[in-house]
């Protein structure tokens, strides 16, 4: 009984890789549930899979170790936060339910979730180990196979079918099929024309602003932002930098300079070399003589 427990006991530097890797695994988790912005989200998921990576690769599962990092947080992940990146997703999401009952029936699922991971816990805690010796015996591959196709076969073929099933409802969903003939640029062109639109291009960004960057309303001669100028998508998401304010202030430092300096060149009637002091009253009515 002393080998069996001698056999299954920790080490040192087991019990510390355990501590640490798991307490950032659960912060990464819990910070992929909190974080207000999705690719911090992801970011966070992605560091708790390659966590759970290392776990795999140091109890001896390595073929499920390179499978984490190569397909999941390599491959899948990366996917997925690329198209946040991409796409965008706001913090400002609607909360109003569209289906009556799903926050009960997500309730429900994590409660079922969480009594099948307590008793796979509890039975591995009262269950005999076999050992990574007897079970990698003939490679790490060939007992992950086997268990697969043999023991767990009808458990692997429901986890394909569900994983299909989502990929073609995935597909389904944000597939949007054209029902009418894409216009062309001149059709589109006429149609402004006819409604009244704005008819020339929309000015770009930035325009006598101090930046053009894409999230920068341009300015109208009077400093005024306008809203051509900026993507409505951006406008949306409320990611809309304003600078008129300080560009009409740089304005108002710039006309008072301008005001200065010619006040300063100003200079009397001609030949006499000394600055014209009279009131602007006089000064109009000889110029308009």
């Amino acid at each position: 009984m002393s080998a069996q427990l001698a056999a299954y006991s920790t080490s040192t530097g087991e019990a510390v890789q355990f501590w640490i890797l798991g307490t950032v695994a659960v912060i990464g988790a819990l910070c992929t549930v909190f974080m207000r912005k999705a690719v911090y989200s992801a970011l966070c998921l992605a560091g708790t899979m390659i966590v759970l990576a290392v776990f795999y690769l140091a109890n001896g599962a390595y073929f499920l170790g390179i499978v984490q990092i190569v397909v999941y947080t390599g491959a899948i992940m990366m996917l997925f936060l690329f198209v946040v990146m991409l796409v965008g997703v706001t913090a400002a999401d609607s909360l109003k339910e569209t289906i009556k009952g799903q926050r009960w029936l997500a309730l429900l699922s994590g409660l079922g979730f969480g009594i099948l991971l307590i008793a796979g816990i509890g039975n591995a805690s009262v269950t005999e180990f076999t050992g990574l010796a007897q079970a990698n015996a003939n490679g790490n591959v060939e007992g992950i196979a086997s268990l697969i196709f043999t023991k767990y076969v009808f458990a692997f073929e429901i986890t394909g079918a569900l994983l299909i099933t989502a990929a073609v409802g995935a597909m389904v969903l944000t597939h949007r099929e054209r029902t009418e003939r894409a216009r062309t640029q001149r059709e589109l062109s006429e149609q402004r024309v006819r409604d009244g639109e704005y008819l020339p291009p929309l000015p770009a960004p930035g325009v006598y602003a101090r930046h053009n960057a894409v999230d920068i309303a341009g300015l109208l001669p009077d400093g005024t932002p306008s809203e051509l100028t900026v993507s409505k998508t951006l406008r949306e998401r409320g990611q809309i930098r304003d600078v008129s304010m300080e560009a009409l202030n740089d304005l108002k430092a710039l006309e008072q300079r301008a005001e200065e300096r010619l006040e300063r060149k100003a200079v009397g009637p001609a030949g006499s070399g000394r600055p014209d002091t009279r009131p602007d009253s006089k000064r109009s009515e000889e110029a308009s003589k």
